[in-house]
């Protein structure tokens, strides 16, 4: 086994456990995961579009994945990410192998972390993750919200995400 699987594997026990976590509050605490290399980068951007390509580069660049696309819509607080060919992807498929939904990114967390730190965004989450992997890629849909004011708004998240598809309104980042 190399250095990269064992990693993984013991990524995925741990998010197995957090999952079966009886109080639920270890799960959330997984938004931690990755930051600690993208904090130890020199991130430029004063808009969400520079920070979120800037963030990729680094994580291209390194290695993590080998490009991406992505899209803001849905009042401005919905961000919808593709991710191909993660490092992390074989991780993602043993926890739905073993009965898991994946719900934990360090690639999205990343990302995340350097808009809340960079762009002083009030907060973030993971709303949901899709892992295809036949085709070694990922689709990550994540709420963002600019002010506390937005916090709570909604919008149809399965829609707006139909409608990128058939706009092809994705930024890739290579």
């Amino acid at each position: 086994m190399d250095n990269i699987a064992y990693f993984n594997d013991l990524l995925a026990r741990t998010e197995e456990l957090f999952y079966h976590e009886l109080s639920d509050c270890a799960a959330w605490k997984t938004e931690y995961i990755g930051i600690d290399f993208i904090q130890s980068k020199n991130i430029d951007g004063t808009t969400p579009a520079e920070v979120i390509q800037n963030s990729l580069k680094a994580i291209i660049e390194a290695g993590f994945i080998k490009g991406a696309t992505y899209a803001i819509r849905g009042n401005e607080i919905l961000l919808n990410m593709k991710v191909e060919k993660c490092i992390h992807l074989p991780k993602e498929a043993k926890l739905q192998a073993s009965g898991i939904k994946p719900y934990n990114c360090p690639i999205i967390n990343m990302v995340l972390d350097q808009l809340i730190e960079k762009t002083g965004f009030a907060t973030t989450y993971v709303a949901d993750l899709q892992v295809d992997e036949e085709n070694e890629q990922c689709t990550i849909m994540s709420a963002i919200y600019e002010t506390p004011d937005q916090i709570g708004n909604v919008s149809d998240w399965n829609e707006e995400n139909r409608l990128i598809e058939a706009n092809n309104e994705w930024i890739l980042v290579k």
